[in-house]
């Protein structure tokens, strides 16, 4: 097959952020026709049409990015509402993955997609996408139905990577485009068991107005409360003023689950908690850089990158003094990638190949004081998360460092919080490849749902810190 342009366009009536507007890349697609074939075999598979012109709904024009039309609904008003949750506009979501059941109700259930006003780490009203789902199954536990705010690993930086609509469509297939909705198991496990299930897109991912803010840990902690919020003022629910809340999160989601529990005292203390699972979680992002790169995730260094300069425009001048032209491409292609586009695009780059003296990404950190502090910035573990968590991580995993999220627990312990900590012993499952970070995720994520099920049903949650010492 030839090459093909892939364009992201739009005439909004709102303009998008400039970063993101007419991203071009020539590149041949057949590696990702094969390495979506078996997925496709099982998984409602959305294959992408040919791009079209924007179309009209609503008084505003959809945008396209890599070949995928976001709907109309992702771009955000002019005007938000002032209270953080607060509902900017819903619709139904029909999901990819749905059967009738015998009482006529859809299972796993009803879905609802959502867009809700959140604050970002510069203080600023943000639009955030995500969606809830009521459950068909009744809730198993005691108490009435709780609410699990679920924050998804890592999607990619462009807008058709959106959790909500990975929901919709499980598997997206384009010659410009690989998105997989692997979350949607762990989702679909907690509606099985009666759990009310809230997802975020995250800031920027999904919405149009906006580059998403990749691994920040304020703009994802606050997009994930304020989704509990806006499950709350959805009209129509069966979730009560007594559901309990539990945040739920691996990888990308992991830190962002994290994050809202350290974070939910002074942002969000109307949203109790009552458990959070953290599983493999990005704590110390200058290690976790370490392990990306080169790696078979290393597109994930563009996103990073893109996504910091968008929080902090004052970094842009480092950035662009900082990477050589095929630096400079790379970014703006990865800000419209998803996961898959990304292993295929840049699996294995080492950072050096972008950068303008030759030097790998973390040479460059180490001798700029701001970038220095802005990873410092990002650092969880300095604040006690609230209420009981769970942290798990494999200590194989080469990708989100299993010593840095080990560590996390420890600086939680420090500060009293109550941690149940569970290292996830497995071999090595290859080096780079992202096996031994992704294995973990599937292994223990039955023991996580079980942990979280019964905070939710009220029991009394644990604490291994006084195993520290003796646990990998």
């Amino acid at each position: 097959m030839g090459p093909i342009e892939i364009t992201r366009s739009s005439s909004n009536t709102s303009t998008p952020h400039p970063d993101r507007s007419g991203l071009r890349r020539r590149r041949g697609t057949g590696r990702l026709a094969v390495a979506a074939v078996a997925a496709a075999a099982c998984l409602g598979a959305y294959a992408v049409p040919a791009a079209s012109a924007a179309t009209e709904t609503g008084g505003t024009q959809s945008v396209v990015s890599r070949g995928v039309t976001i709907p109309a609904f992702y771009t955000p008003p002019a005007g938000l509402p002032a209270a953080d949750g607060a509902l900017v506009r819903t619709e139904p979501l029909p999901l990819g993955l749905s059967l009738p059941g015998l009482d006529g109700r859809p299972l796993p259930g009803t879905a609802t997609r959502l867009m809700y006003k959140s604050t970002d780490s510069a203080g600023q009203p943000v639009a955030v996408t995500g969606a809830y789902i009521e459950p068909s199954a009744a809730w198993k536990g005691s108490g009435p139905r709780p609410l699990v705010a679920l924050a998804s690993g890592t999607m990619g930086q462009g807008d058709q990577c959106a959790p909500s609509l990975a929901l919709q469509h499980p598997l997206t297939i384009g010659e410009g485009t690989l998105s997989i909705g692997y979350d949607n198991l762990a989702a679909y496990r907690f509606l099985a068991a009666g759990a009310a299930v809230v997802v975020t897109d995250y800031a920027g991912l999904g919405t149009t107005d906006r580059l998403h803010t990749y691994v920040n840990r304020v703009d994802e902690g606050h997009a994930l409360l304020d989704a509990v919020r806006a499950a709350r003022g959805l009209p129509g629910t069966s979730l009560t003023a007594a559901s309990r809340v539990g945040l739920y999160g691996y990888s990308q989601g992991g830190g962002a689950s994290a994050a809202a529990a350290e974070l939910q005292p002074l942002y969000a203390p109307d949203v109790e908690l009552a458990g959070t699972y953290a599983g493999a979680p990005p704590a110390d992002l200058t290690e976790v850089m370490k392990g990306i790169d080169g790696s078979a995730l290393a597109g994930a260094l563009g996103w990073s990158i893109n996504g910091f300069a968008q929080a902090d425009p004052s970094l842009k001048p480092i950035v662009e003094a900082n990477t050589n032209a095929a630096g400079k491409a790379a970014l703006a292609d990865t800000a419209t990638m998803c996961v898959g586009d990304a292993i295929l695009g840049y699996g294995f780059t080492n950072s050096k190949k972008w950068t303008a003296n030759g030097k790998p990404l973390a040479d460059i950190i180490a001798a700029e004081p701001k970038l220095r502090a802005v990873l410092a910035a990002q650092r969880l573990g300095d604040l006690k998360p609230t209420g009981p968590v769970r942290l798990a991580t494999g200590i194989q995993d080469d990708i989100v460092g299993h010593e840095q999220a080990r560590r996390l627990a420890v600086d939680w312990c420090r500060k009293g919080a109550a941690v149940t900590y569970e290292p996830v012993i497995l071999p090595n499952l290859g080096d780079k490849i992202l096996t031994n970070h992704l294995t973990p995720m599937l292994t223990d994520q039955g023991s996580a749902i079980s942990w979280m099920t019964d905070r939710l049903s009220g029991k009394a949650a644990g604490s291994n810190c006084w195993s520290m010492p003796i646990q990998p």
